[in-house]
This record gives C-alpha cells, sequence and structure tokens, in this order.
C-alpha cells in the first residue's frame, strides 16, 4: 500500500470515480477539520503532529494529511487505447513532471496516459502531489516498449502526433479531432530518434527567443487544450485543420 498526502490529493482520492480503495486518514486536528465533509462513512482517522506526518509519508509537502490506499494499479495497453485521447510520456524521469502532465491530461479531456516500465518515472506518492491527486482519476498504463505501442494504437486506428522542438509545422495545423496519441519527451532531450520516426507527424510549439523549450506538462497542455478547442468547433460544424479518418481513401 501508499501513503499519499496533500489536502486536495485526499479530497480527489475520496471523490467518486478514484481508482484506488483508501484504507485510512491521518491527518493534523487543523487538517481534519477541513477534509471532514469529504471523509466516507466507516473511514478509520487518527490524528497526528506535523513531524508525525513528516515520517509517515517521507515529505514536508503533506499539507497535515496523508491517505493510505492501495497499491497503483496500472492499466493494460488495451484499456488505454480505447480512449480517444491518449498522452505518451517518452522517458521522463522527474514523478513531478508525470503529475503535472496527468493533471493536465484530466482537465482537458485526456482518456489515459502512457509512460515506459523502464527509465521513466512512475505514479508514485510524490507523482500524485504533483497532480493534486488527478492521477487518481486517469487510467495510466505502464508499456515495455513506446514504440511498439504506437504502432499498435496506429492498428487501432489512432493518429500519432509527437511534440518536437525542431519540427516545421505548429501544433495548430494538426488535426486533432479524432482518435489521437500525443507523445511528449523529456525536457532539453525530446523524444528519441526512434519514437520520433514512428509518429505520423511532429509538430513544435512556437516560442519567443531567446526561450527554445517549455515543460512538458505545459507542452502537454498546450496541444491538448488545442485538440479541445478544435473538437469543439468541429462539434458545431466549423472546419479543423486538414486531416482524414486513418485508413479513408
Amino acid at each position: 500500500m501508499d501513503w499519499i498526502y496533500g489536502r486536495n490529493v485526499v479530497q480527489l482520492a475520496l471523490a467518486a470515480g478514484a481508482r484506488r480503495r483508501a484504507h485510512g486518514l491521518v491527518a493534523t486536528p487543523s487538517a481534519l477539520k477541513l477534509l471532514r465533509a469529504s471523509l466516507p462513512p466507516g473511514l478509520p482517522v487518527e490524528t497526528a503532529d506535523t513531524h508525525a506526518l513528516d515520517e509517515i509519508t517521507g515529505s514536508r509537502d503533506h499539507q497535515g494529511a496523508a491517505l493510505q490506499v492501495d497499491a497503483f494499479a496500472y492499466a493494460t495497453a488495451e484499456d488505454v487505447l480505447r480512449a480517444e485521447i491518449v498522452v505518451v510520456l517518452d522517458e521522463v524521469s522527474d514523478p513531478r513532471n508525470l503529475g503535472a502532465t496527468a493533471r493536465s491530461a484530466l482537465a482537458a479531456g485526456a482518456g489515459a496516459l502512457v509512460v515506459p516500465k523502464h527509465r521513466s518515472a512512475s505514479v508514485t506518492p510524490a507523482a500524485v502531489k504533483a497532480s493534486a491527486g488527478t492521477i487518481e482519476h486517469l487510467p495510466v498504463a505502464q508499456v515495455t516498449n513506446v514504440v511498439s505501442f504506437l504502432k499498435q494504437a496506429k492498428d487501432a486506428a489512432s493518429w500519432v502526433y509527437g511534440a518536437a522542438g525542431e519540427a516545421r509545422s505548429s501544433y495548430i495545423e494538426l488535426d486533432l479531432t479524432g482518435r489521437i496519441i500525443l507523445v511528449f519527451g523529456a525536457e532539453g532531450r525530446g523524444l528519441r530518434p526512434l519514437v520520433a520516426r514512428t509518429c505520423d507527424a511532429l509538430a513544435s510549439i512556437p516560442m519567443q527567443k531567446p526561450v527554445d523549450s517549455l515543460n512538458v506538462s505545459v507542452a502537454a497542455a498546450l496541444f491538448l487544450f488545442e485538440a479541445r478547442r478544435q473538437r469543439a468547433v468541429a462539434a458545431t460544424g466549423g472546419v479543423a485543420p486538414g486531416g482524414r479518418p486513418r485508413g479513408a481513401p
């Protein structure tokens, strides 16, 4: 089991639709007052001081609350490919970036997140805290091979688009109205070459010099909310950027 922490984290982990079962809460008296309305009947609750919570969580960022939950259960590749929009992080190693990207993904309406099993951040309590608890409501899959997953996604009729600073096309030129996989690499290094070559198209985010890169969660948010905008336009009969369904003549 895991101890996840932070007041927003606890509230979302106890909200309807959360993916993990809660087993008990430890909180300071002041935090408990704020969380009382979120607690389900029968949840064991203990009070503790800040120093005890430091020890329980291994962090000083707990805001006076820690929730014991089941170990995180990863979704399968088949599960996440049912989603219309999937975000893939290619060897992003910082759990805070994983958590922040999960928050952007859920806010923009993405259905799932995918990370590699190796050389990548996983869903740790630190990642949950960085997501403000939103990752507790988002299916996350670990895959052995990102390239194989992207090929599987193409076979399932999804278009695969990668973010690359060197790409000549802007992300706003992509057709993001269909089934899509959005792939992002680590800040600085970007996508691995084979992952980039597997994408149907690469797109960049125009930036004012001297800035030449963004945090991966910010880049993901821009792509994702552009997809949300395009879908809203298409739903009202507007025209999205050029593109056609995979497999169309």
